[in-house]
């Protein structure tokens, strides 16, 4: 068994990388991946982790590209912390990141919320480029929100008042970088994208046209039946079915490292198909 699919407090997680790395250790998973949002600043320190507790630590990132009228999240495996078109990519979204976030700030301070840039960065445990989980945590603290679900609902989701849009890659542009340094790409929780069966084969068959290598099949709360469908889907078009958690810590309660809501067991077949499909 093996997760793909995990995030820690460099991202949008709750648990530090070295603590995503122990759970899946006691999940009983034989590889995991640290997939943070948009950057690579945990892995030094979940490899250590896992170097020491016998496991495999699979590097890796999720990026939220443009598609269509919404976005398509993708799953980056094999990144290295060294230069390349990857991580220049990555840097200039952490720079965006780092922007939008002041402007949340001062957005949430114009609506009257007395929230600043520098406790949303203290929530993500000194990351910069936080994510708005780590805002809704801090509107939770003040009582601006009762949940993180509804501090997005009223205040940070799509649509909501201080809303501040960030920047997106295309996929095929993620695909190109991603290859160009080594590594493959995912397409993450497919159903995301809101297509119907026939729309969603149209878009898988256009990624693996562009490069991709997978895409996210056992996936932590689809049921079985659809991880079947998604694991079909892939054959079709000759990509790796992976799968993960998805584990967020407290932010996505209900989902463990390795066996998401309890019936989660990625093979551990994946991850030698995605070692295959690395570019040179």
């Amino acid at each position: 068994m093996i997760d793909l699919h995990t995030h820690s407090t460099c991202s949008d997680g709750t648990d530090p990388p070295e603590r995503v790395v122990e759970l899946a250790v006691t999940a009983g998973c034989s590889a995991v991946a640290l997939t943070d949002h948009d950057t690579l600043s945990g892995l030094p320190r979940a490899m250590a982790r896992a170097q020491e507790l016998g496991i495999t630590l699979v590097p890796g990132c999720e990026v939220s590209c443009a598609y269509g009228r919404g976005s398509a999240h993708v799953l980056v495996y094999f990144a290295e912390a060294d230069d390349g078109p990857l991580q220049v990519e990555l840097a200039a979204l952490r720079r965006d990141r780092v922007a939008r976030n002041r402007e949340l700030a001062d957005r949430l301070r114009t609506l009257g919320l007395d929230v600043t840039y520098e406790e949303i960065v203290a929530q993500a445990a000194g990351e910069q480029s936080a994510g708005r989980p780590h805002v809704a945590a801090v509107l939770v603290r003040h009582g601006y929100a009762d949940s993180i679900p509804d501090a997005f609902d009223r205040w940070l989701g799509t649509g909501a008042p201080a809303y501040v849009p960030k920047a997106r890659l295309e996929p095929d542009a993620l695909a190109a970088a991603a290859r160009a340094s080594g590594a493959v790409a995912v397409l993450a929780h497919p159903l995301t994208l809101g297509l119907d069966a026939g729309e969603l084969d149209t878009a898988v068959g256009h990624l693996a046209e562009a490069g991709f290598a997978g895409i996210e099949a056992y996936y932590g709360r689809y049921s079985p039946e659809t991880r079947a469908e998604l694991v079909a889907l892939a054959g079709r078009h000759d990509l790796v079915a992976t799968g993960g958690s998805d584990y967020h810590g407290e932010v996505k309660a209900g989902l463990s490292v390795g066996t998401g809501e309890g019936d989660l067991a990625v093979p551990d077949g994946a991850l030698e198909a995605l070692v295959a499909r690395r570019p040179g």
